[in-house]
This record gives C-alpha cells, structure tokens and sequence, in this order.
C-alpha cells in the first residue's frame, strides 16, 4: 500500500509540472462554461426591426410603444410603403417588419378586426420563429388589456404554465449539457495520455518491473485526477449559480456525490483510451474528437432524443452523457431526490466497471 501511494503521488508531481495539462484542466473549463453560457442562447434581446404603419392613428402607436419599450426589440427604421421593406431587409440589420393595415383603428371601430402583418427575415428559422412569438405575445397582451371590460359569452383561454423554468430561460438549458460536456471531456482528455505518456517518455518499463499490479496502476492514474476534477467541477457550479443564477433545488450533497461518479466514469474512459493508444496525440484524437460529436448530439444536449431516429436512440443509451444530464436537470431544476435517479446512477456505475474491467484487460504487462 506505501508503494501506492507513492505512485499517486508520483502522478500528482507529474500534473503539476505540466502546465499545458493544468491549463487544460482548469483554464478551459472556466473558459467554455462562461462561454456556452453567455453565447449560446435561443432568447432574443434587442432584435432591430422595422414598422409600416400606414394608418398612424393612436391604436397603432400605443401597440409600437409597447413593441419598442421591450427589451425583445428595438425599433430601428420607420418605412413608408411596402417596397421599402425588401432593402430594409437587404441591409442584413432588420431582422423582422410590423405592417400595420390601413386605417388600423377605424376598422377595429367598424367590424372588431384589423391586421398586423409580421414579416421576418427566415434565414434563420429559429430567430424568425422566436420574434413571431414573441410580437404575438405582445400584441395579445394589449388586446387583452384593452377587451377586459368586454362581455363575450363562451370564450375559452387556454391558459400555459410552464414548469421548473417559469422564465424560459435558455441557459438553464444549457448550463447542465455544458456542465456535462466539459466534465467528460476534460476528464477523459487528461487520463487519455497518461499510460501514453509513460509510453513515449520510456518510463513505461519502470511500470512494469514495479512491484504494483495493473489495477493498482490504473487506479493509482484515475486518483490524482478525481481530486483536482471535483475542485473543477465545484467552480463549473459555483459559476452556475452565482453567475448565471442556475437554481439547485435539491440538494448540494446528491449533486456532489454523482458528479464525482461521472467524474470517475469519465476518468476510467479515459484510461480505457490510453491503454489502447500507443502516442499521446492519438489519445488526444480519440478523447476529444471521438467523444466530442457522439456526447453533444447523442446526450440530449442540444437535440431531444425522442426526436432522433430509433437506431440513434438505441446508440444514444451507450452515451454517459445522456444519463449525467437527466440527472443534473433532476437534481438542479427539479429538485429530485435519488428515489427517481437511481436508475442512472446504477447505469452509470455499471459502465465504470466496465471501463476499468476493459483497462485491466487492455493494460499491456510487457512491451512488444
């Protein structure tokens, strides 16, 4: 036992005087976290658009008030006629046109109805989609604000409510598939080069004639690495909270303890990977561009999976990602207890095991 612990404190020696691997193992996740927070989003703030407001009665102008005193929108050019729109769009600033219909008021006087046109610019359907909602939003808003002294028999209101994220924001959204993704990543990245590196710098011999077995060697790799990985993924959290305003409403502990076992998981692929590597470069190959596009679009992170086709779906349960994000959405924003996320967390211990059985297996006890 003395002997091992002096192999894990060989390894952390070795991440220590590694700047590129601390960098990498703190800098980045820092850097990308802040970064998919704050860029990747599906809200709009400040859409410049313009109006058409042919009629420029008061009805009109108390709905554009209420259109440019959002934060959604800002009202950048007034348009005279329709022909004015196409350029106005051409400039590639306007991203959306309100067209109101001639004699706007007065027909709502006459028959009760009149039209607000809303054009969008559909180069991208997302945004095209979001301004549409949320104009509807607003002007159903001021219809309802001015019909509320109005008695009309047999109306019905469907009424929304949107649970666990009230605000629809994005980045609670994200913030958990970021969370995952980075812990993966990071951590299968820097295990993946271990046995690699002791194959490159000639240690590797030493290894083998020491008296310490091969899962004394692989546990004694992952060590090192759970340590400065939970201190990674307390500031990923810290960040979360304090600076994106991520809810946690179970609890700290439960989210702590099955962190620690996806880091763990995520550590033992990475072993599993520089066992079967003979250079360090191809163990930097397959952790970060072999995981990268199966873990964000098979965990559920950007795309739902029910949407995907079967034979993916299947694929996508092979995916550690994919259990670690129902959890943390679980725990953070639903605030559930391990009476409804045992089941992953079993799935996801059980493909530790597996990853630790396969290193033994894979760790070569002679060179070739």
């Amino acid at each position: 036992m003395k002997r091992f612990f002096g192999f894990v404190r060989k390894e952390f020696y070795h991440i220590f005087r590694d700047k590129r691997s601390l960098f990498i193992l703190f800098g980045m996740p820092v850097a990308q976290i802040l970064l998919f927070g704050f860029a990747i989003t599906n809200e709009i703030n400040n859409v410049d658009i313009a109006i058409l407001d042919r009629s420029k009665d008061e009805v009109t102008a108390e709905i554009i008030s209420k259109i440019g005193a959002s934060n959604y929108f800002t009202v950048r050019q007034l348009l005279n006629n329709e022909k004015e729109i196409e350029p106005a769009f051409s400039k590639g600033k306007i991203k959306a046109v309100i067209n109101f219909d001639r004699d706007f008021a007065k027909n709502l006087g006459k028959t009760k109805y009149s039209n607000i046109q809303i054009i969008t610019d559909a180069t991208d359907p997302n945004t095209a989609s979001s301004i549409t909602n949320y104009v509807n939003s607003i002007v159903m808003n001021y219809q309802q604000s001015k019909n509320k002294d109005l008695k009309v028999n047999y109306i019905i209101t469907p009424e929304t409510r949107m649970v666990y994220n009230q605000e629809l924001k994005s980045v609670f959204m994200f913030v958990p598939g970021v969370m995952t993704i980075i812990l993966m990543l990071v951590s299968a990245m820097m295990t993946s080069i271990s046995i690699t590196r002791e194959k490159e710098l000639g240690t590797m011999e030493i290894l083998l004639v020491s008296p310490l077995n091969s899962v004394q060697v692989i546990i004694g790799k992952v060590v090192p690495y759970i340590f400065l990985s939970v201190i990674n993924a307390a500031v990923i959290v810290w960040l979360s909270i304090f600076v994106f305003g991520m809810p946690v409403e179970g609890t700290l502990f439960l989210l702590g303890a099955e962190s620690i076992l996806f880091i763990i998981c995520s550590l033992t692929l990475g072993i599993l990977i520089s066992t079967i590597s003979e250079t360090q470069q191809s163990a930097m190959m397959i952790s970060l561009m072999g995981l990268m596009l199966p873990v964000i679009l098979l965990s559920g992170f950007i795309f739902p999976i029910s949407s995907m086709p079967e034979p993916l779906q299947i694929i996508s349960h092979a995916i550690p990602a994919k259990w670690f994000i129902i959890i943390v959405k679980g725990i953070m924003l639903k605030g559930v207890g391990t009476a409804y996320v045992w089941k992953e967390t079993l799935i996801i211990a059980g493909m530790t095991l597996l990853f630790v059985i396969l290193s033994v297996k894979n760790y070569k006890t002679r060179l070739e």
